[in-house]
């Protein structure tokens, strides 16, 4: 059977069922990477130039930590998905700069996806990546319309029953439980973390922030919480239409759960990301004319735990003694 690798990084945390869906219809093998780690990111660091950014480097590693495992490495180079919103370059270059890095990496499977091509050119490579598994154009057709058909079920769970990604990955692709329904814990404060998928959603890189708030007493509150369309109306109204595909995830985010009446947002970046050092001063100043909290947390290789942790206590503190004194 082919086994094709999906690593454990950027898009992950937003297309992986879907991706999962189409590679099995297609009778292939799905093989995920471990966790991040310290060996992973050491790893991804090794073979990228200095000024990439961490995500990208993590990337790298997740790659290099599935060498000798699978026939593919899937990577694709998603350009736009429409609304001439574009991701950043580092994402539409993906499979290139795998390739110039890593030579020896297995073959990498890297098609573009850029819808506003039209949707000839995104089916035409699409049923081109099909061909690697099989000729039959109508499985190819099949696997299409079930991974469509996943990746709505993901977004939905997510919307409607109020989880990240990674639970609700966790939960279609892994078999773990669904939560036990029963009484909702009381919790003191509702904090919305704003930010890319793949960096709240990785443990390593985030240093865990979300359990972290959870752990305090915190109901944190996700860009994917929310249905996209919604988002892209918040950052519509903040900002006009959006020009960066992940907008809707920060600004788009951050305006609507501001609108909401939060306790309090936090902003969780990776240090030298151009377009997020843009859109995060408009949610920054959003919220001083809201008069919300907001905390911009900005990590990289050498961020640690303990100083994760003290801004994060003495941002709640600040709430707490705010909301208090108001009272």
């Amino acid at each position: 059977m082919v086994k094709v690798c999906i690593p454990r990084a950027l898009l992950y945390y937003q297309y992986y069922p879907a991706w999962k869906t189409f590679f099995e219809r297609l009778g292939a093998e799905v093989i995920i990477s471990p966790p991040t780690n310290k060996t992973i990111l050491n790893l991804g660091v090794s073979r990228a130039v200095a000024d990439t950014c961490l995500p990208v480097k993590l990337f790298f590693g997740h790659v290099m930590s599935m060498m000798g495992k699978c026939d593919y490495i899937f990577a694709p180079a998603v350009t736009s998905l429409g609304n001439k919103a574009y991701n950043c370059s580092k994402i539409i270059g993906l499979p290139d700069m795998t390739r110039a890095l890593i030579p020896e990496c297995p073959a990498i499977l890297g098609p573009e996806i850029n819808l506003d091509k039209g949707r000839y050119h995104f089916y035409r490579n699409i049923y081109d990546l099909g061909r690697y598994f099989t000729s039959n154009p109508f499985k190819i057709k099949k696997a299409v319309e079930e991974s469509w058909r996943s990746n709505l079920a993901y977004q939905g769970k997510m919307s409607s029953e109020g989880l990240t990604p990674v639970e609700a990955i966790d939960i279609m692709c892994h078999g773990r439980q669904e939560p036990d329904s029963g009484p909702a814990p009381s919790l003191s404060l509702a904090i919305a973390v704003i930010g890319h998928p793949y960096v709240i959603g990785d443990d390593y890189l985030s240093h865990r922030l979300i359990h972290l708030l959870e752990s305090m007493g915190v109901k944190v509150l996700v860009p994917e919480m929310v249905p996209e369309g919604t988002l892209y109306d918040a950052a519509k109204r903040l900002v006009g239409t959006p020009h960066w595909s992940f907008e809707t995830d920060i600004i788009g985010a951050g305006e609507y759960y501001m609108e909401e009446g939060v306790d309090g947002v936090i902003d969780l970046s990776v240090f030298g990301c151009g377009p997020d050092s843009m859109m995060v001063n408009f949610v920054q100043h959003r919220a001083k004319e809201l008069k919300i909290p907001f905390l911009h947390l900005s990590v990289d290789e050498h961020t640690s735990d303990g100083g994760l942790l003290t801004r994060v206590e003495a941002f709640l503190d600040m709430i707490k003694w705010r909301e208090k004194i108001c009272v």
